[in-house]
């Protein structure tokens, strides 16, 4: 595959009907044959160099955040999550805390549970993809991170670890694994991603299903050029908060 081949991104896809979830039928056709070569070697060894260089980089801001969200909020500044990998194998994910301590997810579960059985973002989660508007649980700090992303930096750890890499679908919560049907299976192929083709044609604007679809697209046309276009465009989205919530 070459740059011209990947040069535009597809649009995200209308989201699939629920019976297409339930029935299992493939989101995006016959499946491609994976390029073993790069995920095993050159994907690795990439993610490892890059991820390592940005933490360096990137060291006096993550010092600074984390003093900020310490001196602003009681608790931790990192959170550790579980969420599901490759194979669905299960990793510790680290994230920038951006809620209050002690809150429940299931305010988070029942919304989850809207997108995937009905065909419209349900009320108070019109920006989509896994996303709750106007979350009482976030903190003001939070909000700021994570319109910009930054509460994802953390996650290098996980990419320089190997239970992550720079680009790939999104890392899924145990719980949300449960309720992704097998259409979609296919997202677990290949480890979770820092950014990924869901952040770069949508963001927090797609619904739960169409996120899922362009895991699924994104594993079906898997390449270095494609991995490297991605991290370019996720510059500019990151920037300008596009689709941001």
């Amino acid at each position: 595959m070459t740059f011209r081949d990947v040069r535009r991104l597809p649009r995200a896809a209308a989201p699939a009907r629920p019976a297409d979830l339930v029935a299992g039928r493939p989101a995006t056709g016959p499946a491609r044959r994976l390029p073993w070569a790069w995920i095993r070697t050159g994907k690795p060894l990439f993610d490892a160099i890059l991820a390592s260089l940005f933490l360096v980089i990137l060291s006096p801001l993550l010092v600074a955040v984390a003093a900020l969200i310490r001196l602003t909020t009681p608790g931790p500044a990192l959170i550790r999550q579980t969420r599901v990998g490759r194979d669905r194998r299960p990793f510790v994910l680290y994230k920038f805390r951006s809620m209050y301590t002690g809150n429940s997810d299931e305010l988070h579960r029942q919304y989850v549970r809207k997108l995937l059985t009905e065909d419209e973002p349900p009320a108070g989660g019109q920006r989509g993809l896994f996303k709750l508007e106007d979350d009482p649980r976030v903190t003001p700090v939070g909000r700021v991170l994570r319109r910009s992303s930054i509460d994802e930096l953390p996650q290098l750890l996980n990419v320089i670890r190997g239970n992550m890499s720079l680009v790939g679908p999104r890392p899924a919560l145990p719980w949300e694994v449960e309720m992704i049907g097998e259409a979609h299976g296919r997202r677990f192929e290949v480890r979770p991603g820092l950014t990924g083709l869901w952040q770069v044609s949508g963001r927090s604007r797609l619904t739960m299903r169409q996120g899922l679809e362009l895991d699924v697209e994104y594993v079906s046309r898997l390449s270095f050029a494609f991995d490297l276009m991605i991290l370019l465009k996720t510059v500019p989205t990151v920037l300008y908060a596009r689709g941001a919530r």
